[in-house]
């Protein structure tokens, strides 16, 4: 098995998982410190391949994230950084090729 099929596998795992647990209501199932940890290293491969792409990366695709879901977890990593929308706003007008 590859690197990239043993990810596959574990990020599969821990979807369905939390998927589950989200479906149930059961955040508690949720360890907060897993959660931190995946976020954390999700976040860090995103910007890596975002900034390697020649295109924009879209993050998600279709609907699969709400407006709100995106914007809690937007603001709770602008905070977390301790970024301002000062700074978001440079970042938001760099230009990015469109594919």
């Amino acid at each position: 098995m590859s690197a990239g099929d043993d990810a596959t596998a574990l990020a599969t795992a821990f979807c369905e998982k939390v998927t589950g647990a989200l479906r149930r209501g059961d955040l508690d199932a949720i360890p907060d410190d897993a959660l931190r940890r995946v976020l954390t290293v999700a976040v860090k491969a995103y910007a890596a391949k975002a900034e390697a792409a020649d295109g924009e990366f879209v993050p998600f695709e279709g609907e699969q994230v709400t407006a709100t879901e995106t914007a809690v977890a937007a603001c709770a990593m602008i905070r977390a950084a301790e970024l301002n929308l000062f700074d978001i706003a440079m970042w938001f007008g760099r230009p990015v090729a469109r594919s």
